[in-house]
């Protein structure tokens, strides 16, 4: 006999995941929030904005502006404003439609600490999106950090040893970030790729609780780690052999790898803070493994973990850049050229991912967030 089908199975998949924001069934989604996208395209260089339509409806281009050296979009802890990100600095702007003089910037370091200004190149956003640890990598200067609280003030400060970026290897890792917040706790993580292959493990913290300064705490050398995000309390990192815990040394704990996602090579990893425990995706990049595409996986942390037993999102996915997830439960999936917007709810309650391309034709798309209005 049949199982019936759900009289509202986005609901259902959903409850687990996004908690308050989804409490009734009303077997439609019109009462849903709105949800609003920006994202960086054009190498960097256009931030665009787009409210996705109803189904087999027009989307709204709210606006498309030119910008320098955009680098990441993240949307911040009260959801209705996201982090730009640009080479020269840092900015919350709220929802779309809002005139650019509106956003607000974020506080510039200390010329003290950043002496040649900044110059950031990554960032990572914390569990709870209430901090965001940027990157500067200024020429003929040694690697610094910042760490802000959503609202844009200063956390701390860390200059980095100096670094040597590896010359001549093939497969070289990016350099990526990680923040874990708590009770006394600041600590930012970077994992950089080292002479001679592999990576180390940098951890990063003031000595005191409320310094403004922090310092290195932790150096450890570890095998390639390609990239980080926050996870059940800790950070997990994207290896050759899977996703790896971090250990509180900032090794990589291969005894607890996610057999979720098997022991095959990752370059990219997202965590979305979804209820109790966040969803993961995963992805391995198809230009480096020399396919004209990879599958895009997505685990919700509490399905039986057996091996392999993450769900394949889409089993098509080429030159992947940026993944996030609304509260209404859809994936978004930016690639160099499209924009593409997949149901989770349904797709892990059912295996229906309802896939639907929301922007194509794009040029070296870079970042994508979700925004409240």
């Amino acid at each position: 006999m049949p199982h019936p089908t759900p009289a509202c199975p986005r609901l259902l998949g959903l409850t687990a995941l996004l908690g308050a924001l989804l409490t009734a069934c009303t077997g439609t989604t019109e009462d849903l929030p709105v949800i609003r996208l920006a994202l960086l395209t054009d190498g960097g260089q256009t931030l665009r904005t787009l409210t996705p339509g109803p189904e087999s409806a027009a989307n709204t281009d709210d606006a498309t502006l030119p910008i320098q050296n955009g680098v990441s979009v993240d949307v911040l802890a009260n959801a209705t404003r996201y982090a730009l990100t640009r080479r020269a600095g840092i900015e919350a702007r709220p929802a779309p439609n809002t005139p650019p003089a509106e956003g607000q910037a974020f506080t510039a370091p200390p010329a003290a600490q950043f002496p040649a200004g900044p110059c950031f190149t990554a960032v990572a956003l914390s569990a709870g999106r209430d901090r965001l640890l940027a990157l500067s990598d200024c020429p003929n200067d040694v690697q610094r950090l910042a760490l802000y609280r959503a609202d844009g003030s200063l956390v701390w400060t860390a200059r980095l040893p100096v670094y040597l970026p590896p010359s001549g290897q093939e497969d070289v890792p990016p350099v990526r970030l990680a923040v874990l917040t708590g009770p006394g706790t600041e600590l930012g993580v970077v994992a950089r790729p080292v002479l001679g292959g592999g990576s180390e493990v940098l951890r990063v913290a003031p000595a005191q609780v409320g310094s403004l300064v922090a310092d290195v705490v932790s150096t450890v050398n570890t095998p390639v780690i390609r990239d980080l995000a926050p996870y059940a309390g800790g950070v997990v990192a994207a290896t050759d052999t899977g996703l790896q815990p971090l250990r509180d040394t900032g090794a990589l704990n291969p005894e607890a790898t996610l057999r979720a996602f098997g022991t095959t090579r990752y370059d990219r990893v997202w965590s979305v803070p979804v209820g109790g425990t966040p969803l993961l995706a995963a992805w391995r990049s198809n230009i480096r493994a020399g396919t004209t595409s990879q599958p895009l996986r997505l685990w919700d942390g509490r399905a039986t973990q057996t091996d392999n037993s993450a769900a394949t999102v889409d089993a098509f996915v080429a030159d992947l850049r940026d993944v996030t997830v609304d509260p209404q439960g859809f994936l978004y999936a930016l690639t160099a050229t499209t924009l593409t917007r997949y149901d989770t709810a349904l797709g892990l309650a059912q295996g229906s991912w309802r896939s639907r391309l929301l922007l194509s034709g794009l040029t070296d798309a870079r970042s994508v967030t979700w925004v409240l209005p």
